[in-house]
């Protein structure tokens, strides 16, 4: 599966809001296995839907990094609630800008909502090295990308 590049419009939008019952009877799970091979393929530690031209609010994150902080590898139409005040910078590279890294400012710590695989309504915290990957796939689900936030956009 290919993934989409900067300039396609997919990136620049906000994503659809995906139906809790539609996460429920499995609708998206041949989607998830596409996404998580994707992500493998190209090396990857996260993958926003848009990044396959998938017009949808779904995430995934790698697995070894999901299981060390005993959170889902899934994410439904994630939300972030709060950021820390406290940031900090560091440099992000993005499958969708290949060759283009950037320092990129991100709090170091936040509070995510979102829907699991299963339906089930979640809310966690994240710092550090977590929190930047949840907020960078969820500024991918909104319409942004590093290249947008090295703007200051």
């Amino acid at each position: 599966m290919e993934i989409i590049k900067i300039p396609n419009k997919i990136l620049a939008k906000t994503t659809d809001k995906i139906d809790i019952e539609d996460i429920k009877n499995g609708s998206f799970k041949e989607l998830v296995l596409e996404m998580k091979k994707a992500m493998k393929d190209n090396v990857g530690i996260g993958l926003a839907a848009n990044q396959i031209n998938k017009d949808l609010s779904i995430f995934i994150i790698e697995a070894k990094l999901a299981s060390e902080n005993n959170i889902p590898e899934v994410f439904f139409n994630p939300e972030i609630t709060e950021y820390s005040k406290n940031k900090d910078e560091m440099e992000e590279g993005c499958l969708s800008i290949p060759e283009y890294e950037a320092n990129i400012k991100r709090s170091k710590k936040i509070k995510i909502k979102a829907i699991d695989e299963s339906g089930n309504k979640i809310k966690l915290k994240a710092r550090g090295f977590l929190a930047r990957v949840l907020q960078h796939e969820t500024d991918h689900l909104n319409g942004k990308t590093i290249k947008d936030r090295a703007n200051g956009k």
